[in-house]
Parts: C-alpha cells; structure tokens; sequence
C-alpha cells in the first residue's frame, strides 16, 4: 500500500472516529430525540395522592411532578449563589431548585417545612453545623434528604422494579443532587427523571446515570396539619 493510499485511510478513519463521537456526546446529552413511553405500555398503574393540598384539581404527585417540568422547561441557568430571602430567580437554579419550585406548584412551602423542621430538630441536620440559615438550608441536598427522611414515604432503590417508581417521586443521588421522577419512561420502562445539573435536557432518561441513595414519595395524608404550610403564607418567622 503506497502512502497516499494509507494517509487516506488514516483520514477516513479518523472522520469515522469524530463522527462517533459527536452521535456519542449528541447521544449523551439528549440532543438526538428519543422515544418515550407512558406507564401504561408496561401494564403499570400510576399511583395518584390522595390529597389535592392547593384545590386545582390536580393530585400533589402530579402536581408536583408538573411544577419540576415547568422549570425544566424554563431552563434557569445553573447558578447556586447565595440568596438573600433564600429564593433565586426564576431564571437561575440548580438541582434542589427544581424542588422547592415542584412543590409550590402543588401549594406547598418547602423552604418553610425545612426551616420549621432544622429550627426544632437541627441536631437531625448535621449538614447544617449547629447554625441554621434559612436562605440556604433548603436549597442543601444532605438537608433535604434528611427532611424527606422523616415526612415522606421511603421506597425502593432498586430501579429495575420499575413499577414502584411513579410520577412526583423524589430521588436523591449521594449528597449531591437531587430529582423528581417523570411519567416518561424508556423501552425498558425505567422511569426519566427531571433535574437541573445544567444539562441541556432537563427531563431525560437519567435514573440509573449516579448511585441512588434515596427514593422519596410526599404523602401529605400521613402527615399533621402543622407540618404543611402553605406556599401563600410564606413568612420569615423561621
């Protein structure tokens, strides 16, 4: 083989090889679409709540599962700055954003549940150092992995038992981030998650892509009345 025969393979190769790994990162990064498919393609039933805590008419999981698709769809910059009031904008955020903001879509005032809980119990939130701050203690994933710990309902981490994940769940991966799960699911009937990690697609087929240390489901009717504050009647008091 002489050498101008050789460079051009070389040079096919190596375009071959580039072209791999733009599908590769297109892939990755959801640019490429795909399909996804309704619980129902896999016989799942959805599970509902059976509280309604804002009166739209509209159950809290969905509800909150709508609140976390509305910010992906907003697609604040991924900005985890110190705010004073404690509330970002809507245009920046980061994972434990997407939240607070789900659960106002459902009435809820998550940062005022987390300061009410780290106020009477901060021994519980080691996160925390002993020094509460309400305008950043709710928007830490180690703190609301504790919060969650004590009012929610905790499931299974195994992600192959597809049909205990369920719209409005929450997901916890270590001490770093943190997601609501979506109706969507993939061919495998895995469930797509919905997070801020500044990633282009916020909703995505990303359950199983870091180490699950937390599966979360906010039942409001196993909670006390004093527990839920609703998100008109945010206060500082906290």
């Amino acid at each position: 083989m002489n050498i101008k025969k050789t460079l051009k393979l070389l040079g096919l190769v190596f375009v071959l090889f580039c072209i791999g790994v733009i599908v590769y990162i297109a892939d990755y990064w959801n640019f490429i679409p795909k399909r996804y498919y309704p619980a129902e393609e896999f016989g799942i039933k959805t599970v509902t709540s059976s509280v309604d805590y804002n009166g739209n008419g509209i159950d809290d999981y969905t509800d909150i599962m709508i609140g976390a698709r509305k910010d992906a769809e907003n697609k604040p910059k991924y900005d985890g700055s110190y705010q004073s009031g404690g509330y970002p904008s809507d245009d920046i955020g980061v994972c434990t954003d997407v939240i607070w903001r789900a659960f106002k879509n459902a009435g809820y005032c998550l940062k005022d549940m987390v300061d009410k809980d780290i106020k009477e119990n901060i021994g519980l939130y080691p996160n925390t150092a002993g020094k509460r701050d309400p305008n950043i203690d709710f928007r830490r994933v180690p703190n609301l992995k504790v919060f969650f710990e004590r009012y929610a309902v905790s499931l299974t981490l195994d992600p192959t038992k597809i049909e205990q994940w369920q719209p409005g769940d929450i997901v916890t991966y270590g001490e770093k981030h943190i997601a609501i799960v979506s109706d969507r699911r993939n061919k495998d009937g895995v469930p797509y998650i919905i997070h801020n990690g500044g990633q282009p697609v916020r909703e995505e087929d990303a359950l199983t892509r870091q180490e699950i240390s937390g599966h979360f489901r906010f039942d409001a009717s196993k909670l006390n009345e004093i527990d839920l504050i609703p998100y008109e009647k945010v206060s500082d008091n906290f």
